[in-house]
């Protein structure tokens, strides 16, 4: 069986990034599954045209204006699921889950939450990754292969933070975020880029407004997480630079995070 390769990225409105993500796709890094959040549109707005020129099969959960994720595909897509039948989990479009040659791909936009431990948007979160995680069991029930995938908006470890200190009391470093996350990770999942590369440094986010790209002061909040039989086969994951140090077309705040798989 042939490698596959598979990004997950934040794009930050796609219809703002078409022209970037096409020229990344066609000129550095034409992945064979490239799995997006926050696309900011409803599926009948989405770009079709440039992803099929290059060969995509698309899926879509969007949304006017907010969230939404797509799942682009050079592999037919077998099966799409975007109705998760629970209040939470469907208040929102943030989850899409596509099966390809055998294996799911969950891709998730989780929610950004609070850093007011007492706000609805933090009890939010905590019951999205509650039920998401609830989902994730039932799923290994009848798969072996499963990837979850996405912009968590939650960094782990300090490792994954420029400076701890910065974040203390933030939301996406808040202690209670971090257990809902581990708990994720706990139901058999690996967070498939500490796995390879455990002390290694490196984000996938940086603040628009300090020009944190530039200091790389930046937050690890995007992840691909497998099962065994999948992390098993992970030859490489790598954070893509190329699309968010640029000025034009104007980036994301999100970079690409790329795994490599010998087969899926």
């Amino acid at each position: 069986m042939k490698p596959v390769t598979i990004a997950t990225f934040n794009v930050n409105s796609i219809r703002s990034r078409v022209e970037l993500i096409a020229r990344w796709l066609e000129e550095k890094n034409p992945v064979d599954i490239l799995c997006l959040q926050e696309l900011k549109c409803e599926a009948e707005q989405f770009p079709h045209e440039p992803f099929e020129k290059l060969g995509y099969h698309l899926a879509i959960n969007g949304e006017k204006r907010y969230n939404g994720v797509a799942v682009c595909s050079k592999l037919p897509i077998d099966r799409v699921k975007t109705v998760f039948d629970n209040d939470v989990l469907d208040r929102q479009k943030r989850l899409i889950e596509v099966e390809i040659q055998g294996a799911v791909i969950l891709n998730v936009y989780a929610p950004h939450g609070e850093s007011d431990e007492n706000d609805p948007k933090h009890f939010y979160k905590m019951a999205f990754y509650d039920l998401l995680t609830d989902y994730v069991k039932a799923l290994m029930q009848t798969y072996t292969k499963v990837i979850v995938l996405g912009d968590m908006n939650i960094a782990l470890e300090e490792i994954d933070v420029y400076d701890p200190k910065v974040f203390e009391g933030r939301v996406g470093f808040l202690e209670s975020e971090k257990a809902k996350l581990r708990a994720l990770l706990n139901t058999g999942l690996h967070d498939c880029f500490r796995r390879k590369y455990p002390e290694k440094k490196a984000f996938t986010w940086w603040d628009y407004r300090t020009a944190g790209i530039w200091r790389d002061e930046g937050m690890r909040i995007d992840y691909i997480m497998a099962t065994d039989a999948l992390t098993e086969v992970c030859e490489s994951i790598e954070v893509d630079l190329w699309t968010r140090r640029r000025r034009s077309p104007t980036p994301s705040d999100h970079a690409p995070l790329v795994g490599r798989l010998s087969s899926l």
